[in-house]
């Protein structure tokens, strides 16, 4: 069942769409004549569960309005894939893009739904050869299925990772050089980009990216902004937030308001600085 379909209580996110992308965003939909910032990114950009997401506290705090194009679990692939989204960046004053984990897009080992991008489609000849053992037909996640070849064979698990993070260094030089123009990358999470992943489990989001991925992506963007929720936006969890019942457990895994306002606060002050 899909996100928009089962509601969130007390919260309304105006659904909109941009220009002739399929794509809905969360709303109110902003006027594109004008100047304006545009925001890409995943759940976090979409600010679920959240009433004041960081891209609505970044337009109280700058001179142009703020146009809001992040997408529940998206990877990069979906953005790639809407012409009517790039151009909408390629026009805009900035352009701020969300750090996206590295498990949500199509490589040589899986493909992924084009626009659900977590939604695992099938995997390759090439994966099925490697993985023998494994009846991929059982998978509908991607995270789900990286979790069980994980803790199946960790020593085969580690050559999709390693396909994942080249092909996620790739795509983003490929999405940033289309977007052109001025562009912040914005890392946020509970946690600092880390130069050493380790070797057990999937990892923190956002999945398989480290600081040297970010780093190699540095002549392309104006700024890398990373906003690392701090222990008192953690300690206030889900205060603030609004969820239904049945999707508690989902919200408890993402950063809180708190977190969003010191997110306002780091890319208002880079904004500042370009605008």
């Amino acid at each position: 069942m899909s996100y928009e379909k089962m509601g969130d209580a007390d919260l309304d996110y105006e659904p909109c769409h941009y220009g002739g992308s399929r794509l809905l965003f969360r709303g109110p939909k902003k006027d594109l004549d004008g100047e304006y910032v545009a925001f890409l990114g995943g759940t976090e950009t979409y600010g679920r569960f959240i009433p004041e997401p960081f891209v609505d506290l970044i337009e109280q705090q700058v001179t142009q309005q703020c146009v809001n194009l992040g997408f529940v679990n998206a990877g990069i692939d979906v953005f790639l894939s809407e012409p009517a989204v790039l151009n909408i960046a390629q026009q805009s004053s900035v352009t701020v893009v969300q750090v996206m984990g590295a498990q949500n897009m199509s490589n040589r080992f899986y493909k992924v739904h084009p626009r659900r991008n977590d939604r695992f489609i099938g995997a390759s000849d090439m994966m099925k050869m490697i993985f023998r053992e494994v009846d991929f037909s059982e998978f509908h996640f991607t995270r789900h299925m990286l979790g069980t070849i994980c803790a199946h064979a960790p020593d085969r698990y580690a050559m999709v990772r390693d396909e994942l993070r080249m092909a996620w260094t790739a795509r983003m030089k490929l999405l940033l050089n289309t977007i052109g123009g001025k562009i912040i990358l914005m890392w946020f999470g509970d946690h600092p980009p880390e130069t050493n992943l380790g070797s057990s489990g999937l990892g923190p989001d956002p999945l398989f990216v480290d600081r040297l991925m970010l780093e190699e992506l540095r002549p392309l963007v104006e700024d890398i902004v990373e906003i690392v929720a701090s222990p008192d936006a953690l300690a206030k969890g889900m205060a603030g937030m609004k969820c239904s019942a049945m999707e508690k457990v989902a919200a408890q895994r993402m950063l809180g308001p708190v977190a969003h306002s010191e997110a306002a606060q780091a890319v208002s002050a880079s904004l500042a600085k370009i605008l």
